[in-house]
């Protein structure tokens, strides 16, 4: 039998991140725009939709409570299961687009634990499932899209990558914002469980296009074994040139080992912290917006990022596969991961090591250092258009799907059915049996990127895991700050936004490298400004909420 080490089935740092920079073809749509497409976008109307009514699910209790603030509800065991839906949800049969991080499960004719699902949910759940290779899912969607044959509901990810969203929902997809807006959503009380600021994020054109899928409230964090670190006095520093030297002397080629992975964009995110550099946008006192490439503080993290390059303390291959595995052995000391909660992953390649999480620090002792919130969701799953009571049924299953974690419903979708999905340990923490280990992952993936609760901190059997990543958001959050754009529409953001920041990263690389002198960015930068960055602050500012802090008042 296999042990779970995840509460939720999580979404893979590089599936996640690839999927943030979609490309995904939209042509034709343009002329069914009635908003979206080029001009204002609806950023005004969206800012002043009225959310879904917020009702906290109290079915459960915590072990350690998490907050208004961000931090995570973490329990150190499967609290004894409570039923969240009365009925049944399926009427029939349902058919979805969805994608899984984890190894693809068998079809349903050959899946019982997806088979047992559909006996709870009442019909037939039916799913396309794109695996998290290559261009898989961008592919996939844009064959789907371009079809006259939808299914009843797709997986839209988050919307700055693609091109022309507003006319893509308003040709393709049912307007939801009757069904859920303001106390509408308390007939669906799961969804009505989800935050505020997750429901931003399926606000387009003024409207409601799906229920969110929430991901974890924390943005990147650097990670590595405790034992690694410790030799040069742990994974913390008081300046960047400390954490430079501790770099230096953990680096050793001639026995392989290195201090960080070789994802310059992802450790350079690391060092903008450290340098003060504001998370995306930066508001001014004057309530204009000041993008993070337009920074001093971004431009001192690269010629720091180069700095380390020049050093040599990267593990020489950026495109090596296996630092995860490389960072559990202690070859290479540090990776960039998803959140805090994601050390979890590190369980299933070492049992008994300790993994410790950096927290922002002055790079030279003075400046003011921030840690970046993430971004809150991984985008919506909106329906297509039908009549209303398919409408209902479809929103009745995602309210089954986003049961919280400790319901029954939360259990059959993510473990499916005890003796034979699964088993509980004498800690009452589930383990998953041969069937469950090669039927379950793979669709409990697909299904919670498709619906999801909000995120809590599980960790079955690492009790001290739970309580240190606890900690650590705790810590985190006394530099947090979120980007003042999460929830607000650019038309330009989603038709160039991925492309000019790619182009701009691209030169950053060459930068970072020493392929191209730091003076590069100044150019790189007016491109950026001139190719859309100009125009995307102008549409942000349109829909800045009042309530947004200036950037490190």
């Amino acid at each position: 039998m296999t042990s779970t080490t995840s509460g939720q089935a999580g979404f893979s740092r590089r599936g996640f991140l690839g999927l943030t920079g979609l490309a995904i073809a939209t042509a034709g749509l343009s002329a069914c725009n009635p908003g979206g497409g080029s001009g204002s976008g609806g950023a005004s109307s969206s800012s002043a939709v009225k959310l879904p009514t917020y009702r906290e699910f109290t079915g459960i209790t915590a072990d350690i409570p998490g907050n208004e603030k961000g931090l995570q509800a973490a329990f150190f065991k499967l609290p004894e299961a409570v039923q969240s839906v009365k009925t049944p949800p399926l009427m029939g049969k349902v058919t979805g687009l969805t994608e899984t991080f984890e190894t693809m499960s068998p079809g349903m004719k050959d899946n019982p634990f997806w088979q047992r699902l559909n006996a709870k949910l009442g019909g037939e759940l039916e799913l396309q499932i794109a695996e998290d290779i290559g261009d898989g899912y961008p592919a996939k969607f844009a064959t789907v899209l371009a079809s006259n044959n939808l299914p009843d509901m797709m997986w839209v990810p988050p919307n700055q990558g693609i091109p022309n969203i507003g006319p893509m929902l308003e040709a393709k997809f049912q307007d939801l914002t009757p069904y859920l807006s303001g106390d509408a959503v308390l007939e669906y009380p799961n969804l009505a469980a989800l935050k505020p600021d997750s429901w931003k994020t399926a606000v387009v054109n003024g409207k409601i296009w799906g229920a969110p899928i929430p991901s974890t409230p924390f943005g990147q964090v650097m990670a590595g074994r405790r034992d690694v670190w410790d030799a040069v006095g742990g994974l913390n520093a008081d300046s960047a040139d400390e954490f430079l030297e501790k770099a230096k002397e953990l680096t050793r080629p001639g026995e392989q080992k290195y201090a960080l992975e070789a994802n310059y964009t992802n450790i350079l995110h690391m060092v903008t912290e450290w340098f003060g550099a504001p998370n995306g946008w930066a508001v001014n006192k004057d309530r204009t917006l000041t993008h993070l490439f337009e920074t001093d503080q971004y431009a001192a993290g690269i010629e720091f990022t180069a700095k380390m390059f020049a050093a040599g303390v990267f593990y020489p291959d950026s495109k090596a596969s296996d630092i995860r595995t490389r960072v559990a052995n202690g070859s290479v000391a540090a990776q960039v991961l998803v959140g805090p909660h994601d050390i979890r992953s590190y369980r299933v390649l070492n049992q008994s090591a300790k993994f410790d999480i950096l927290l922002p620090f002055s790079a030279d002792g003075k400046i003011k250092p921030v840690y970046d919130m993430g971004y809150g969701t991984v985008g919506f799953t909106p329906f297509k258009k039908a009549e209303e009571g398919k409408i209902r049924e479809l929103l009745a299953l995602i309210n089954y799907l986003s049961a919280p974690f400790g319901t029954a419903e939360y259990l059959q979708k993510n473990y499916g059915e005890a003796g034979q999905d699964y088993t509980l340990t004498s800690d009452g923490n589930p383990v998953l049996t041969e069937s469950g280990t090669s039927n379950v992952p793979g669709l409990a993936s697909a299904l919670n990127i498709m619906a999801s609760p909000e995120n809590v901190i599980f960790n079955p059997g690492y009790d001290d895991d739970t309580r240190y990543v606890s900690g650590q958001e705790q810590k985190l959050l006394e530099n947090a700050w979120r980007n003042p754009t999460n929830g607000s529409y650019s038309d330009t953001s989603a038709k160039v936004g991925a492309k000019i920041s790619k182009q701009l990263r691209d030169k950053v690389i060459d930068i970072i490298t020493g392929r191209e002198k730091v003076d590069a960015l100044k150019d790189a930068v007016k491109r950026w400004q001139s190719e859309g960055g100009n125009k995307m602050r102008e549409e942000y500012q349109a829909a800045l909420p009042a309530g947004v802090p200036v950037f490190n008042s």
